[in-house]
């Protein structure tokens, strides 16, 4: 039996932290379209691009980046919640770090230590088997006295609330004309709002994206869509 001192225990969270952070990428690669930076080698070699910058750089971006960039937060989040693979991505936590934006204006997750992830198709219930089994990395997430968390304790709204209330109103505040502006704060508080239901904060964050999208602007200036954009419909 193996003595775990508490620095055992908090180098094991690190290391385990930093694989997750590791696989992430390379088991969701960015070439299949998720917002991962990219690696190569199995033992995940970062091509580092020293054109990306964290997101708080944009708090004090003009309204047609910041719309921008607060449409592309919103979609990534419903595209973790709801994708073809059936996994469910959520944060346990985000701030300006989380997210970093390449250099033709596409964001990505640039840490992922705090995303989980879960598989649909399996089912969110633990069997009481599972729930009484414990091992070292159950403990890593719980007090090992306690009962193993559930997957249901995880709520589809988790993230886009995070992201309503921590990260759009510093891009968005002030940015737009009345009435605009007004209809933008009026769904960030609902979407912000953790104690309405999840269908609640969903549909808010559903109206504002539809904002967002009609705020959107074509030019070489979002690089990442243009000039595709020149030959849709909605521009």
């Amino acid at each position: 039996h193996t003595h775990f001192t508490a620095y055992s225990w908090r180098l094991l969270f690190t290391v385990t932290r930093s694989i997750i952070f590791l696989l992430f990428p390379q088991i969701f690669p960015e070439a299949e379209g998720w917002p991962f930076p990219k690696y190569l080698g199995s033992c995940g070699r970062l091509i580092v691009t020293a054109s990306t910058r964290p997101l708080k750089e944009f708090y004090s971006s003009p309204p047609e980046v910041a719309a921008d960039l607060a449409l592309q937060l919103l979609s990534l989040v419903n595209s973790m919640r709801n994708n073809d693979m059936n996994y469910f991505f959520y944060f346990v936590h985000v701030d300006a770090g989380t997210f970093g934006i390449f250099n033709n204006g596409l964001l990505f997750i640039r840490d992922a230590s705090t995303l989980g992830i879960i598989d649909k198709q399996e089912g969110l219930q633990m069997t009481d088997e599972q729930q009484e089994y414990k091992d070292i990395f159950s403990c890593l997430a719980s007090d090992c006295q306690s009962a193993f968390p559930s997957c249901n304790s995880v709520k589809e709204k988790q993230s886009l609330v995070m992201v309503c209330q921590e990260l759009l109103p510093k891009l968005l505040k002030g940015k737009f004309l009345q009435p605009v502006q007004e209809k933008i704060d009026r769904f960030l508080r609902l979407c912000a709002d953790s104690f309405r239901a999840d269908q609640e904060v969903s549909d808010a964050a559903g109206k504002l994206t539809e904002l967002l999208k009609s705020l959107q602007s074509c030019d070489s200036h979002f690089a990442y869509r243009y000039p595709d954009c020149k030959y849709s419909d909605k521009y």
